[in-house]
């Protein structure tokens, strides 16, 4: 139901449908990535291995993907309002979220060049940037001593993770692989849920 709050003077709406339609797309993009696996072009194990750095990149991108719904769910489930800012920080979240497919592909074909390895840093750091932009409007929309607001705390994972892509953009030009191994990193380190939320 819609309500006026007293702490924004702007109308909010319950997180409901905002969080459907976050869900939609998201299952969208996996399935887009998805779509573009190759399968081997013969029945050898050269043939397999042809196509293992894509399975890679599609494993990594799933998992990538997977952790912002995932967090995504709690994170909404942990709001009582959104507002209208919110849900434009939320668009703004599926929007790079949306490019993954793109530079998923970009590196299975060129996964030895250091631009598209940094292109996915950018895409993945552009997303942790609309995800801190979308906590920092639920929290003003549903106060600092809300649910949400507490459970988001000080976010240093947060703010690790924002560091750790802005180095690997630039050590991709160094070594793309050195790139890879910051972005397994950063999603295992947010591969279990995020306890904050379960805890609050």
């Amino acid at each position: 139901m819609s309500q006026r709050s007293p702490l924004t003077g702007t109308l909010e709406l319950g997180t409901a449908r905002v969080e459907a339609f976050s869900d939609a797309v998201m299952a969208v993009i996996i399935t887009i990535m998805a779509f573009s696996l190759r399968p081997p072009h013969g029945a050898t194990w050269t043939a397999v291995r042809a196509v293992l750095p894509g399975l890679l990149v599609y494993m990594l991108s799933f998992v990538f993907v997977a952790i912002y719904w995932n967090n995504h769910h709690h994170l909404l489930r942990a709001a009582d309002r959104i507002s209208g800012t919110a849900m434009w920080a939320n668009m703004f979240l599926l929007f790079w979220l949306s490019l993954i497919p793109v530079v998923t592909v970009w590196i299975r074909d060129e996964y030895r060049q250091p631009l598209p390895a940094a292109a996915y840093g950018i895409v993945a750091l552009a997303a942790a940037l609309a995800y801190s932009l979308l906590v920092r409007t639920l929290i003003r929309a549903n106060g600092l001593t809300s649910a949400v607001a507490r459970a988001i705390g000080s976010d240093a994972k947060g703010y690790a993770s924002l560091g750790l892509y802005v180095a690997a953009v630039g050590l991709a030009f160094v070594s793309p692989w050195i790139a890879y191994a910051i972005y397994v990193g950063v999603a295992v380190m947010w591969f279990i849920p995020d306890r904050r939320f379960t805890r609050s």
